[in-house]
């Protein structure tokens, strides 16, 4: 009886689903032109020559990209507005409207193709395995299992992976060749431009071997379709005219590949997206195992080490007590992030430590400092008359400390403790940065994989909860045993 009007409603709603996508699509370049500006990511981490800090102006970007968004932009009529994000996020980034375009060095690649639209490429490029001089490594086959750098969520990654290499991953272009030179990494397969400015311009390394070539292209959401051909256009005819080619002269990029570009993107088919797998679960729960593994290993360093420095904040010498204080003060001042930076790469020269070791080591050294005061308040909160008393039964004050003021004060500590057993779970994620994959880093990369980030997120929640809960439940029960029971 109501079929009539409801098949009515039902193509009056596509109608409008349509038009509203159409004009989505068509304001994606009238809101870049009304706006006056095209914002487009990256990142300045890359360093030379993509996007940089200009060395005589800080205030200033340089760099052969800077060049492309600067003309690109002046060919839609607006000014380029550059925004900062961290390279691995550009695509959730650019998903979630924080900006226009992405370019900086984006690779086209199948999985990437699920996600984005890529424009014609500006520039292409060759995956350059580098190794040590006296390494008689010629191809990556010969480095499976073994540990092999590359930065996350880029091509590299994908060819170290297919090869069964051991993945190491990085944030940053320099760090993985630091690491090769010092023997963390077996070997490091990233971009030939990185390769020649970060890698093989240090005399204890070489270039192996071409693993892959790619090109750059820029990225634009699927649904901006009208503003995907207004950067097609520009770039095309910056082709045409050579300031292209005069950009990558300047920047001394331009070699033989870059004539081989051709007027549209290299084809390459778009993957089925990617399910939740019982296999990347197992990823989840290992990379939740090593994160307990290296918080607990933490915490006991963290607990042993703010005892000892308590201790001598409280009743050793002078020396010992400007020692003590000046540890807690420089670790409890100083970013955490910072301080594993500095122990796994500023030390390197002088002591390599395996990533794994630095990030237990980074972490306990650090707690130890929060672990410190808190013992020592819990020192204080205990009245002197016990030790008073202790020490007229004729207890020595050695005695009468391990029976009688220790006890008690890590009783009073205990929720403390626990509280920073919870909290050094959580920071632990920030190791990611050393190379070690635990239960964060694996979470970022199953979103890549996966093309979305709330299964993956909720799981990691889910894991960090299942975690934490008990250590919560434990140091109240804990608590309540300690406690004195009333006469």
């Amino acid at each position: 009886m109501c079929t009539a009007p409801r098949a009515f409603a039902t193509v009056a709603a596509l109608l409008l689903a349509t038009c509203a996508s159409v004009g989505r699509a068509e304001d994606s370049l009238a809101r870049v032109r009304d706006r006056g500006t095209l914002r487009w990511g990256g990142d300045v981490q890359g360093g030379e020559p993509y996007a940089f800090q200009d060395p005589n102006d800080g205030a200033k970007l340089v760099g052969f990209e800077v060049e492309i968004a600067a003309a690109m932009a002046q060919r839609l009529g607006v000014h380029a507005d550059f925004v900062q994000n961290d390279w691995s996020n550009l695509i959730p980034s650019l998903e979630r409207g924080d900006f226009d375009v992405i370019l900086n060095g984006l690779e086209v690649t199948p999985a990437r193709r699920g996600r984005v639209a890529f424009s014609r490429p500006y520039y292409a490029f060759t995956e350059t395995l580098v190794v040590r001089r006296d390494d008689a490594i010629r191809d990556l086959a010969e480095l499976r299992g073994q540990r092999v750098g590359t930065l996350s969520g880029s091509l590299g990654f994908d060819i170290v992976s297919a090869a069964g290499a051991e993945v190491a991953l990085y944030e940053g272009v320099e760090e993985p060749y630091l690491d090769l030179e010092h023997g963390r990494v077996r070997g490091v397969v990233l971009d030939n431009i990185i390769a020649e400015r970060y890698g093989l311009n240090r005399p204890t390394l070489r270039a192996a071997a071409t693993v892959g070539d790619g090109v750059y292209a820029v990225g634009v959401r699927p649904a901006d379709t009208v503003l995907l051909q207004a950067v097609d256009a520009a770039i095309v005819a910056m082709q045409q005219n050579g300031e292209l080619q005069a950009i990558l002269d300047r920047w001394h990029l331009w070699n033989d590949r870059q004539q081989s570009l051709t007027a549209t993107p290299t084809a390459t088919d778009v993957p089925p997206p990617s399910r939740f797998t019982a296999a990347q679960l197992a990823l989840f729960l290992r990379g939740a195992a090593f994160t307990v593994l290296i918080s607990t290993l933490a915490m006991l360093l963290a607990i042993s080490g703010g005892l000892t420095l308590s201790i001598a904040r409280r009743y050793g010498g002078a020396w010992p007590r400007a020692f003590a204080g000046a540890y807690v003060e420089l670790f409890r001042g100083t970013p955490l992030l910072l301080q594993l930076y500095v122990l796994y790469y500023g030390l390197a020269p002088v002591l390599t430590l395996r990533p794994l070791t630095a990030a237990i080591v980074g972490l306990g050294m650090n707690y130890a400092a929060y672990e410190a005061e808190l013992y020592r308040a819990g020192m204080q909160a205990v009245p002197p008359g016990q030790t008073e008393a202790a020490l007229s039964l004729g207890m020595s004050r050695a005695l009468s400390f391990r029976r009688i003021l220790l006890p008690q004060a890590l009783r009073i500590a205990l929720p403390g403790i626990a509280n920073d057993f919870i909290a050094l779970l959580k920071d632990s994620s920030l190791v990611s940065v050393i190379t070690v994959i635990e239960l964060t880093k694996q979470m970022t990369i199953t979103a890549v994989d996966v093309r979305g980030w709330l299964v993956p997120g909720l799981l990691c929640a889910a894991l960090y909860l299942a975690m934490s809960y008990p250590l919560s439940r434990l140091a109240r029960r804990l608590e309540q045993r300690l406690s004195p029971v009333p006469a």
